[in-house]
């Protein structure tokens, strides 16, 4: 199934790549566009933090990245994390786009697109852990239809030593389905 879900999609414009040590600085400098968001995020992939988040990125198991296209110019990451074969679950996480295309439907296009795709080749369940300061986030996730199924208490240290509570949300393929 993986050599199924990770793939390049499409639609559009709007491309996800599989991110590669090509995109390290296009990406690099979309990060920095926002330095002050990082906190809220597990890693940081901002100035000075940046070489190694991205080594771990592509080079951590249970994590396929995407660099997100816009036309021709790379305008944010994503990833499929934790694919659980057997379960028929993925979560989609290590998302950050650049600001001038947050609040502009960009983001939605892009997890619909992953939506899409997971769910066609057989994906039952994604799941999105989110930290709970991240309101952001999790609005546009409850905007996608997905299910707050809970918190997950001082679930993980991030980069900063913050430990931090996660928001567990899931959408099931049936329910992606059903929407009108």
């Amino acid at each position: 199934m993986l050599d199924r879900l990770y793939v390049d999609l499409a639609d559009g414009d709007l491309r996800l790549v599989k991110l590669t040590v090509s995109h390290r600085e296009d990406l690099r400098a979309v990060c920095a566009a926002d330095a002050d968001v990082w906190p809220i995020y597990s890693s940081s992939f901002g100035p000075g933090h940046f070489d190694k988040s991205f080594d771990t990125l592509i080079g951590g198991s249970g994590r396929m990245p995407y660099a997100i296209m816009d036309g021709d110019t790379l305008v944010g990451m994503t990833a499929w994390l934790r694919p659980d074969w057997s379960a028929q679950t993925v979560e989609i996480g290590n998302s950050f786009i650049h600001p001038d295309a947050r609040g502009t439907g960009f983001n939605g296009r892009v997890k619909r697109l992953m939506l899409d795709h997971a769910f066609a080749v057989g994906i039952r369940r994604i799941e999105f852990r989110i930290d709970e300061r991240n309101k952001r986030s999790q609005a546009a996730v409850a905007k996608l239809g997905c299910t707050k199924d809970g918190v997950l208490r001082s679930e993980r240290i991030t980069w900063t030593g913050y430990v931090r509570d996660t928001g567990l949300w899931s959408l099931l393929a049936d329910e992606w389905a059903a929407r009108p």
